[in-house]
């Protein structure tokens, strides 16, 4: 098992791409410790994955919340080996002039703020272990979006903050990575196909701008975090991992 008696913290873990990293680090021998701001989702992710993981319901823009859902990790599963900072909104879909400040600062909280109080919070614990630091990311921060300049700025921000976090904590023998999908199907894509002028047209959007396959499922995402936190990305850091199907390499038709 790639992943065996790691114990790691994963936000946003009980939707999306997030409940797929949590089935995925699991079926790998991980500990996981899901926090959200949702309690419907973790309370349906512990039926399916039992006692033997934490759940933390709280708002990960709250510097608070998020310092109790780390200690509580740390306290229930003996430690911390790594930080998944995976929860993050993608609303509003319009260009930057439409966006209201209440949407600017909801979209930075939510997509950058928390990493910062996820990485204060965790850093000592991660420090005695080696540990990873891993971020979901998207591939509209390298290439950009049309129509969705706040989300697509966060996300150029994260890939950035990816990359000097991984600098200034490779003495310490922390990596830190980040995952960069295209489209793929989740609950939040879903809001955002709605918000679309056309949103009929979006399910073949999606599928055509992925050479590779169609728009898939967050289990492909999934399967690129358990490498990039498991000991065979060990001299892995500082990298914003594509997984995206080509996207960004051209499109289908």
């Amino acid at each position: 098992m790639l992943l065996q008696d790691q114990r790691i913290f994963l936000t946003g873990g009980s939707t999306g791409i997030g409940l797929h990293c949590a089935r995925a680090y699991i079926a790998e021998g991980a500990r996981v410790a899901l926090f959200a701001n949702d309690p419907d989702g973790l309370a349906g992710a512990r039926r399916e994955f039992g006692d033997a993981h934490v759940y933390v319901e709280g708002d990960l823009v709250n510097e608070e919340a998020v310092r109790a859902a780390i200690a509580a990790a740390v306290r229930d599963l003996g430690g911390l080996d790594a930080i998944h900072n995976n929860a993050g909104i993608a609303s509003p879909s319009k260009p930057l002039h439409e966006t209201s400040d209440d949407e600017w600062d909801q979209l930075l909280n939510v997509n950058l703020r928390a990493v910062l109080y996820t990485v204060r919070h965790g850093l000592e614990h991660l420090r005695k272990a080696r540990g990873t630091i891993l971020s979901t990311s998207s591939m509209v921060g390298i290439i950009g979006q049309s129509n969705h300049a706040a989300y697509t700025a966060t996300k150029g921000g994260l890939n950035a903050l990816t990359k000097s976090m991984a600098i200034d904590y490779a003495p310490f023998g922390i990596r830190v990575n980040a995952v960069c999908p295209a489209g793929v199907w989740t609950p939040m894509l879903r809001r955002w196909a709605a918000e679309q002028p056309e949103p009929e047209s979006i399910a073949r959007y999606l599928n055509d701008i992925h050479p590779l396959a169609d728009c898939p499922e967050g289990d492909v995402v999934a399967d690129a975090c358990v490498f990039l936190l498991s000991p065979r990305a060990r001299f892995i850091t500082g990298h914003l991992m594509h997984v995206s199907g080509g996207a960004e390499i051209g499109y289908r038709r």
